[in-house]
């Protein structure tokens, strides 16, 4: 639809549907345009729904049309605009970072609420979030957990910098470290455990080691959104098909190192893995593994204990 078509909030969701319709059903198309709207005017989501005929300012028009042509490319809407929202916060994304999703928001909530009496009582707590990305879970929990020491690895230096503007932006002191997970879980499985000496860290253990680690497989990809495989950086998503729980095996060792007593791992998982997680931990000698499910009724997280 041309830029003189789009003149009421009317209008652009006609614009939306019809540009859209290869790419998005009409229930995401409905909500991607209501955000756009939102973000570009600066009118409520009540306002917007509320008065469809009134006129869309003139301003707002060619940055409408600029995100629909982008939009049509099966770009995210978060990359479009530059930002997203996670857990009442608001985080630059880019496609150096996954896309944050509620689904990560209920392992949040799990810590705050599901550990509430631990996180209060244990003073200075500290955690670690492994594969940060943003930075949604460690500057979410640092900034409901004032308290807390709360540190950040990621293999990305890009999505690092991303991840340290978020904590700037939300006001929050997160220690963040460029490293390789996988190379450090190798490090410290071996009989010497020594670290790589890249891997410089202020806590030498943790009450909370907490991620949400690569764990697409290459079957799952075949079922995934254009959006997320043609734009979602792939070393932040995908594993190998021979050995899905790569990400997990290798958190789990360091965690054994890493965790204070009785301290917790938290993860968020592929729905199709769950009892092979359990078992995985169960069998390095994990304590009380609970297996959760998302609002989607998904098998999605998973608590262990480390009983020392």
């Amino acid at each position: 639809m041309l830029l003189c078509c789009m003149k009421t909030i009317k209008d652009v969701f006609l614009s939306f549907h019809q540009s859209l319709q290869a790419v998005y059903d009409s229930r995401e198309t409905e909500a991607i345009a209501l955000l756009v709207l939102e973000e570009i005017t600066g009118m409520s989501r009540a306002k917007i729904k509320a008065f469809p005929e009134n006129d869309v300012p003139a301003e707002a028009i060619e940055k409408l049309q600029y995100i629909l042509d982008e939009l049509k490319t099966g770009k995210p809407v978060q990359y479009i605009l530059g930002s997203t929202g996670f857990y009442g916060l608001t985080f630059l994304v880019n496609p150096a970072v996954l896309i944050p999703r509620p689904e990560t928001e209920e392992l949040v909530e799990w810590v705050l609420s599901g550990l509430k009496s631990e996180v209060e009582s244990r003073k200075p707590l500290s955690i670690l979030d492994i594969g940060t990305g943003s930075g949604c879970i460690a500057i979410s929990l640092k900034k409901n957990l004032p308290h807390a020491q709360v540190s950040a690895v990621d293999i990305s230096a890009d999505a690092l910098h991303t991840a340290k503007q978020n904590a700037v932006i939300n006001d929050v002191d997160v220690e963040f470290i460029l490293a390789d997970i996988l190379e450090v879980g190798k490090s410290v499985s071996t009989e010497d455990g020594l670290l790589p000496s890249t891997f410089n860290i202020q806590n030498s253990t943790f009450d909370i080691i907490i991620s949400n680690p690569p764990y697409v497989t290459l079957e799952d990809k075949t079922l995934m959104h254009q959006n997320v495989t043609g734009f979602e950086p792939h070393t932040a998503l995908f594993v190998p098909e021979h050995d899905p729980l790569i990400f997990y095996n290798s958190i789990a060792d360091f965690s054994l190192v890493f965790i204070k007593k009785n301290g917790y791992l938290l993860f968020e998982i592929n729905e199709n893995f769950g009892e092979k997680t359990i078992a995985l931990l169960q069998k390095k000698g994990y304590k009380n593994v609970k297996l959760r499910k998302d609002m989607s009724g998904r098998d999605r997280m998973i608590m262990a204990q480390l009983k020392q």
